[in-house]
């Protein structure tokens, strides 16, 4: 950090050094998901059966360098004056893990909130219709999917991303670290596969690639599962309750099994 704080500035540093961080976090996280569904490699984690065809995949990573060069590059070389304005800063010292830590906590929480109204405004039927629909082109998920999405709904939930840093100004780092941990959420939920290491078997209240993929399975109208990277919204209004009762069938079905043998 401390070359790229001597050799670059903090515009440079902000927004290029952001999205060159974010591209990458991305593709190397999300492709390997590719590649498995391809090979078939651990096809006994895939939640679907069924497969994307090798056109769908390179019309959504075509699509995806279009809409991260076209919208997301711009987007973060215009917010920096705001950014800069609310405090952050890329020079040393860094900041305490203490600060560290209660920042990108009150981020996820922020967060949650923020994409979980969203979400579901981009479900009525209109906003499904012209905007979000594109993002539930892929009816099964796999990594790279989980920012393929209409240029509007990009500005529109990426708000929910944003806001938290945008609030409190913090150090580059603090930020990059958010990013990081953002990306590899969303690309886990969007991944296709639940393995038995997945967070969401250790984690209370984490929602990933199970509780997201169902989403993706219905019908806009009855999907439910809105939340972001933790599930208390849902759990609280009562939109995750046909994604609850499955699994309970799915558990009361498998004990079911257990007694018999």
């Amino acid at each position: 950090m401390q070359y790229l704080i001597t050799h670059f500035s903090d515009f440079q540093l902000a927004s290029l050094g952001s999205f060159f961080l974010h591209e990458s976090v991305f593709f190397l996280s999300g492709l390997p998901f590719i590649y498995l569904e391809r090979a078939g490699l651990l096809s006994k984690y895939k939640i679907q059966t069924k497969n994307n065809s090798l056109a769908a995949q390179e019309k959504c990573i075509t699509r995806l360098l279009l809409y991260h060069i076209g919208v997301n590059l711009p987007l973060m070389i215009a917010s920096y004056p705001f950014f800069r304005c609310m405090g952050m800063k890329s020079s040393l010292p860094f900041p305490s893990w203490k600060v560290v830590l209660s920042q990108i906590i009150f981020y996820f929480i922020l967060e949650d909130f923020v994409f979980y109204w969203g979400h579901r405004i981009l479900h009525t039927k209109w906003l499904y219709k012209h905007v979000h629909s594109v993002h539930h082109e892929y009816a099964t998920p796999f990594g790279l999917t989980s920012e393929y999405a209409h240029p509007a709904e990009i500005l529109f939930l990426g708000f929910a991303t944003i806001i938290g840093p945008a609030i409190t100004g913090p150090h580059l780092i603090t930020l990059w670290l958010w990013m990081t941990l953002r990306v590899l959420e969303t690309v886990e939920a969007h991944c296709g596969y639940h393995f038995p290491w997945s967070l969401s078997n250790f984690l209370p209240l984490y929602g990933g690639a199970d509780f997201h993929d169902y989403h993706h399975r219905l019908l806009y109208t009855k999907s439910g599962n809105y939340s972001s990277t933790f599930v208390y919204m849902d759990w609280i209004f009562g939109t995750d309750k046909g994604y609850r009762k499955l699994k309970a069938l799915k558990r009361d079905g498998v004990e079911e099994e257990s007694k018999q043998t």
